[in-house]
């Protein structure tokens, strides 16, 4: 009996590999400013801080994952400088749905499951303890995205509006490392994931291409708005 009962452990244990349906990820992002802003203005502004580093936690199951800020106390330094995004995706539905923050106003967009085809390499590496495999995305003619995930943990999810690969995503990074997302916890089972989604309120939702032709008209002719577009639509 001593012995099958072994067994029996010894196969759910193998069974489970890879198996790992719903849980938490706490992500670090490190946002190379310098590379960021390349206007003299800007870089006064930075005085000499190079690196700027986020925090973000995902909590997930097999159909939904919400990718939001993490939490703190902490009074941060030059928040301006970077986008903190939150990203509620349905799977099943195919909806994804951003709280976009825009100079101290949140932004609320609805619209489909975005769309990339990646390709896959042979590079591996290991984020957070998981084995990751290394896909590229081509975003445009002049941006690369690199992205790592692992078969480990099942749902097709990633940071930010990122998903549609065999697995999680892990880490995300711009070709030239300007901005890098590297998982640094991983917590498996999550309870009433509910909870975690947040409030959009119907008569501020857009779509996204409504927001890409509001913010259009007013500010693409600033020399900044330019700057202000690409950080919202830069995933």
């Amino acid at each position: 009996m001593k012995v099958l009962i072994i067994g029996l452990l010894v196969l759910i244990s193998l069974t489970g590999t890879g198996q790992i349906r719903s849980g938490k990820i706490v992500f670090e992002r490190r946002t190379n400013l310098l590379k960021k802003y390349s206007d003299s203005r800007m870089k006064a502004w930075l005085k000499d801080k190079k690196i700027k580093i986020d925090m973000f936690e995902m909590y997930f199951n097999d159909t939904i994952s919400i990718f939001k800020p993490q939490e703190t106390d902490l009074v941060e330094q030059m928040d301006w400088a970077t986008m903190k995004n939150t990203v509620y995706q349905n799977l099943n539905k195919n909806q994804r749905m951003s709280i976009l923050p825009v100079w101290g106003d949140n932004v609320f967009v609805s619209d489909s499951l975005k769309k990339r085809e990646w390709k896959v390499t042979s590079s591996m590496r290991k984020i957070a303890g998981y084995d990751c495999r290394r896909v590229i995305w081509e975003k445009d003619d002049t941006t690369r995205i690199h992205a790592w995930y692992t078969e480990e943990i099942m749902p097709s999810i990633g940071p930010e509006s990122f998903w549609g690969l065999p697995g999680t995503i892990l880490g995300l990074a711009t070709e030239d490392g300007g901005v890098v997302y590297f998982a640094k916890t991983v917590e498996i089972g999550v309870d009433n994931i509910e909870e975690y989604i947040p409030e959009f309120p119907a008569k501020k939702i857009k779509t996204e291409e409504e927001l890409r032709k509001d913010m259009a008209e007013k500010f693409g002719d600033k020399p900044w708005g330019k700057q202000v577009m690409e950080g919202l639509f830069a995933w």
